[in-house]
C-alpha cells in the first residue's frame, strides 16, 4: 500500500548570488518528497534530489551577511591560505617594541622554530609563498620554503604596523617615558594614534590589499609569512571583525592558522594559531 506523497517547497539561499554591497540573496525554490517505507517498490524513498545541490554541499556560504567578500569578485578557484607567524626574534626575546623595524633578526630559536614549521609541512603542497620582506619574517619563510621550485614572493602589504617612536624601546621604558601613549597602544590599540596617524586602523587597509593580491593570484594553496600585528588584521578582516578586536586574537611565534576560502571570495577559518609543531614531531596534512 503506498502512502500518500506530501511535496513541500523550500526556499534556499543560492551560492551564486552577485557580490555586491547589499548582498541580495535570491531564493530557490526546493521540492522536498516524502514517502512512507512501505511504499510501492517502484518508487524511490526518501527525498528527490535538491535542486542547487551546492546551496546544500556548501551552505556554510549560503546565508545573507554571514560571510565577507574580501575580493568583491568571483576568484579562479576555491582557495586554502596558510599563514604563519615568524619565529622567535630579538626583539622579541628583549621584550622590545618592534613595529616595522628592520633591526630585530631572528634568534637560534626562532630558526629552530621555523625548521619545525618547514618540516610540519613539508608534505604540503604549495604555489606560492607571500611573505614580509622585513628581515625576521623574510629568514622565516627562507627557511620555511628551502627546498621548493617557486620563488619567494615579498608583499610590502605585509608588513609589520609602523609604530614611530615607540620602536626599539623595551616595553617597561616606554610605559615610564610615554605612559599615555603607551597604554593606549595596549589598552585601546584601534585609538592609538602619532601625528593623526593610527596605526592599527591603517594595517586593517593594509590586510585588505594583501588579502586581495593573494586571493586574486594564480593557484589554490598558498602559505604566507608575516607578523603579529598584520596577522591580526589579516585574520579580523577574513572574519569580518574591525581594529577594536585587535586584541581578541593572539598568535605565536611559528604559530599556524589555516583558512578556506570559497569563488566569492569569503573565508572560513579552519585553524588558529595549531602550535603542536612546536612540542614534538606533528605533521599537518591538509
Amino acid at each position: 500500500m503506498v502512502c500518500e506523497v506530501l511535496t513541500f517547497k523550500i526556499p534556499l539561499y543560492s551560492r551564486f548570488n552577485t557580490i555586491s554591497n547589499s548582498r541580495r540573496s535570491t531564493k530557490c525554490p526546493v521540492r522536498l518528497r516524502i514517502q512512507c517505507s512501505n511504499s510501492s517498490p517502484n518508487m524511490p524513498l526518501a527525498t528527490d534530489m535538491l535542486q542547487n545541490d551546492a546551496s546544500v554541499t556548501d551552505g556554510a556560504y549560503g546565508f545573507e551577511s554571514a560571510t565577507t567578500s574580501l575580493t568583491r569578485k568571483l576568484l579562479s578557484s576555491s582557495k586554502k591560505v596558510t599563514i604563519v607567524r615568524h619565529g622567535l626574534s630579538s626583539w622579541n626575546e628583549e621584550g622590545r617594541i618592534q613595529g616595522s623595524s628592520n633591526l630585530s633578526v631572528l634568534t637560534e630559536t626562532g630558526v629552530r622554530q621555523a625548521e619545525r614549521c618547514r618540516q610540519a609541512m613539508a608534505n604540503i603542497h604549495f604555489d606560492k609563498c607571500f611573505s614580509s620582506p622585513i628581515s625576521r619574517a623574510k629568514s622565516t619563510a627562507e627557511i620555511i620554503w628551502q627546498g621548493r621550485e617557486e620563488p619567494l614572493v615579498f608583499l610590502d602589504s605585509l608588513e609589520e604596523a609602523h609604530l614611530f617612536f615607540l620602536e626599539g624601546m623595551k616595553n617597561v621604558d616606554a610605559r615610564e617615558r610615554y605612559p599615555k601613549e603607551f597604554t593606549m597602544w595596549r589598552e585601546n590599540p584601534a585609538n592609538f594614534y602619532v601625528n593623526g596617524v593610527y596605526p592599527i586602523r591603517k594595517i586593517w587597509a593594509t590586510a585588505r590589499e594583501a588579502w586581495t593580491e593573494i586571493l586574486l593570484s594564480p593557484g589554490q594553496n598558498f602559505l604566507v609569512v608575516t607578523h603579529k600585528s598584520i596577522l591580526r588584521a589579516l585574520i579580523c578582516t577574513a572574519l569580518g571583525l574591525g581594529p577594536e578586536r585587535f586584541r581578541a586574537i593572539d598568535v605565536n611565534n611559528g604559530g599556524i592558522s589555516v583558512f578556506d576560502f570559497n569563488e566569492r571570495g569569503e573565508a572560513m577559518l579552519q585553524s588558529l594559531n595549531s602550535t603542536a609543531h612546536m612540542y614534538s614531531d606533528h605533521v599537518y596534512q591538509y
